[in-house]
């Protein structure tokens, strides 16, 4: 009778040398794992600085894929990575699981009862580990741990086989000296990551790789709140430019009197308030990359000195006649239709060519199926460790829902829902539980896919403002104060927002709103 542990070792033997993708790869690498060991979870992580990073799963919920597990928030985990050998912990361990709760296809707060783990080495240096666990505490009494090392280091070869894990490992002082260089140009903050498997997913991540090593200047296009920003980071990351810094700019968060001095710097008595010269974020940006957050909000003055650099890289401070030579590669970014900008009169034609070299548009997350539980998963752990909680799932149900629903403030919506989700399900119990279950109700998401808070103003909403019998001058000016009041209310002030959506040039509702009392 042929031995399991060569029933389970043949097939991945013979994937050695097949081009399989890597998520197909791993997929056979876990069923063949739970062909040798009947269980009900299994999981294969990647080890990237503290945090285990999962690459495929069997059995536990889809959202686990997006979730990131940092070692010093999960002590099995740490314990699994500490040991070269095979770690089995007890049925009484009174050490949480990280998969309390999100073992697949099952209903009710059930809590892994056995659970065992292997570290994987790739050329004696530690890839990351595979877990075991079961709901029945005795399924891993009997197994032959010495099975389990020999599959683990078949499993080893396997994940070498691929391209992916070959650059890893031809690179990975090169990725850690690169973190610490964007670690200092952002703050302490390192790179932020795009997470998402799906088809139109993966065609923006090979846009991103086909423009980064390219010298292009870039437009990022699409709705508010798809991360066109992690997009910026991401191109700058695959250019020539990564070891310098990539510094960002909200042109709609700044006054237009300062945008100027942002960009270009000015010097000491340039303006009122300019106690002391400084550089501006080109001078910063100088051998790497500038990003230019809603570049549509620039007031025109500022667009023709933009067309400047770009076309000379030669800039002024404000205040100053000298110039200052910069090499700056401009990624930029818009919610807005530029061309219509451009027609309208409100945006250079010249600039808008000059940007727009490589468009790139990012879409929106109804458009990408079931990245969604992906990303909420990623929100989840992110909401599980700031809580201190033990365990967070969101229930089938929920997941549905989320997957139904339109978003229409994409992943930024869904970012905050998740977090107001977990407040709202968490305050639902007397005691922090164990297991905290997010149930459809505490998303605040009806089943038709509209979301109550998002909702336009309506013709209704702002007539009780509207007095009879007053004039037309009067009545027009109250309904313009009920559509603007209105609007800042759902962008939280937001004036470039309130613009964009009533379709307005910026300075023209600054100039409006003070005529109407509002600001």
């Amino acid at each position: 009778m042929t031995h399991p542990l060569l029933l389970a070792l043949v097939p991945l033997v013979a994937d050695l040398s097949r081009d399989l993708p890597d998520d197909e790869r791993y997929r056979r690498l876990l069923r063949s794992l739970r062909q040798l060991l009947p269980c009900d979870a299994v999981a294969l992580l990647k080890l990237e600085d503290d945090v285990l990073v999962p690459l495929s799963v069997e059995g536990l919920s889809p959202d686990t894929l997006g979730r990131r597990f940092r070692l010093g928030e999960h002590p099995r985990l740490d314990i699994i990575v500490q040991n070269r050998e095979p770690t089995r912990f007890s049925t009484d361990c009174d050490l949480p699981d990280p998969y309390d709760g999100l073992v697949d296809g099952l209903h009710g707060h059930l809590e892994v009862h056995d659970c065992l783990g292997c570290p994987l080495y790739v050329q004696d240096t530690l890839w990351g580990v595979i877990t075991l666990d079961s709901l029945d505490p005795s399924s891993f009494g009997g197994v032959d741990l010495g099975n389990l090392q020999a599959f683990a280091s078949l499993a080893a070869a396997t994940v070498m086989a691929s391209d992916r894990i070959n650059h890893l490992a031809r690179s990975v002082e090169d990725q850690r000296q690169l973190a610490e260089v964007y670690k200092r140009a952002a703050g302490g903050r390192g790179p932020r990551e795009l997470i998402g498997q799906s088809a139109v997913h993966r065609r923006l991540q090979q846009e991103i790789q086909l423009v980064g090593n390219s010298p292009l200047t870039v437009l990022i296009t699409g709705e508010t709140g798809v991360g066109k920003e992690l997009v910026a980071e991401a191109i700058h990351l695959q250019s020539p430019r990564a070891q310098k810094p990539l510094i960002s700019l909200n042109c709609a968060a700044l006054p237009e009197l300062l945008v100027e001095s942002e960009l270009f710097g000015h010097l000491k008595g340039a303006f009122s308030g300019a106690v002391s010269g400084r550089s501006g974020k080109f001078e910063l940006a100088d051998g790497g990359s500038i990003f230019l957050d809603e570049v549509g909000e620039l007031p025109l003055p500022v667009q023709s000195k933009l067309l400047r650099v770009l076309q000379s890289g030669q800039l002024q401070r404000v205040g100053s006649d000298q110039e200052h030579h910069v090499d700056v590669r401009i990624i930029a970014a818009t919610n807005r239709d530029l061309a219509e900008e451009v027609r309208a009169g409100r945006f250079r034609a010249d600039l808008y060519h000059r940007l727009s070299v490589y468009p790139l548009v990012v879409p929106p997350l109804r458009e990408r199926g079931k990245d969604v539980l992906l990303l909420a998963g990623y929100f989840l752990e992110e909401n599980r460790a700031r809580m201190g909680l033990r365990s967070l799932r969101m229930s089938p149900d929920a997941q549905k829902l989320l997957v139904a629903y339109s978003w229409p403030g994409n992943v930024r919506e869904l970012e905050h829902l998740i977090s107001r989700a977990v407040l709202k399900a968490l305050s639902g119990h007397s005691e922090r539980p164990r297991i905290l279950t997010i149930e459809p109700g505490a998303l605040g998401l009806d089943e038709g896919g509209a979301h109550g808070s998002e909702t336009a103003p309506t013709l209704a909403s702002v007539m009780p403002m509207i007095k009879p019998g007053e004039g037309l001058k009067e009545t027009v000016d109250a309904f313009q104060k009920g559509l603007i009041t209105d609007a800042l209310s759902r962008h939280q002030g937001k004036w470039a927002e309130v613009a964009r959506e009533l379709n307005l040039d910026r300075a023209n509702l600054s100039r409006l709103a003070r005529r109407l009392g509002i600001r």
